[in-house]
């Protein structure tokens, strides 16, 4: 038999909102420096989830090719702004939002697509149901690996640039200069994913297995779904990340082969 759902009634959401005012409290009191940052963001996602949700019923109703293309290009777009945002040294120009963007496109599209079409096979394969969030998983894991890894090669940059610029003056070509910082870049993107899967169904349960156990669906098969998503996003994640370090740090060398850091804000 399957289990009732359990519908959540506006009382509960508003008593979990008052504890989140508590915690802004405390935090305020501590002088921690957060209060103000944790209700905004707390009034963020209670707004932008629900405007979400109206938006996917109504997405549900028109199920088009059109419309899932408009919304996940609209996802796309504001996981590029987010990544540039969290930036401590961004790239000028339309390079600090063109080149996350291009990077996640590369690969969290074409990885949701692959899997609706080989794996999944909903039909349509781009059944809104499925693809909107399958690509909403991939942009944002993909959009963290990306964030670190790049912000992670700038600053690596930045710092170790006397030592880049030494290696460029005894002849080494750019790409063996910057190695050990793109290096250590591309480890700070992807750890995150891989510390996800290693601890799974240990020390956490991942959300879309929570998700579908909660809604109803057999543990096994929710296991299946989280397993395949798990694999998805990681292979999203780092191909995410090795492109969007390898363009960052192309960027980081003109034609002649000199670090520019003057292209960095």
């Amino acid at each position: 038999m399957t289990p009732e759902i359990i519908e959540l009634q506006p009382l509960d959401l508003a008593l979990a909102g008052g504890l989140i005012i508590v915690l802004a409290a405390l935090a305020r009191a501590g002088r921690l420096g957060v209060a103000r940052s944790l209700l905004i963001a707390a009034a963020r996602t209670v707004v932008q989830l629900l405007l979400v949700g109206l938006v996917l019923e109504t997405l549900f109703a028109n199920a088009t090719l059109y419309w899932v293309a408009l919304m996940g290009s609209v996802m796309l777009l504001v996981a590029g702004r987010e990544v540039m945002a969290r930036q401590k040294r961004r790239f000028t120009g339309f390079w600090g939002f063109g080149l996350g963007t291009a990077a996640m496109f590369l690969s969290s599209f074409s990885v949701a697509v692959l899997a609706l079409v080989a794996l999944v096979q909903p039909e349509p394969w781009y059944q809104p149901q499925y693809a909107i969030p399958l690509l909403g998983m991939l942009l944002g894991n993909t959009m963290n690996g990306v964030a670190l890894a790049v912000d992670r090669l700038t600053d690596g940059a930045w710092q170790q640039r006397d030592v880049i610029e030494t290696r460029l003056a005894l002849g080494e070509p750019w790409n063996v200069a910057v190695e050990q910082v793109r290096r250590d870049a591309m480890r700070s993107g992807m750890i995150p994913m891989i510390n996800a899967m290693a601890a799974a169904g240990i020390v956490s349960l991942p959300g879309m297995m929570t998700g579908q156990i909660l809604a109803g669906a057999p543990p096994l098969e929710a296991v299946k779904y989280q397993v395949l998503i798990m694999l998805l996003i990681t292979v999203g994640t780092g191909f995410g990340t090795l492109a969007a370090v390898w363009l960052a740090a192309r960027r980081l060398f003109d034609e002649r082969e000199r670090l520019r850091l003057d292209r960095l804000t």
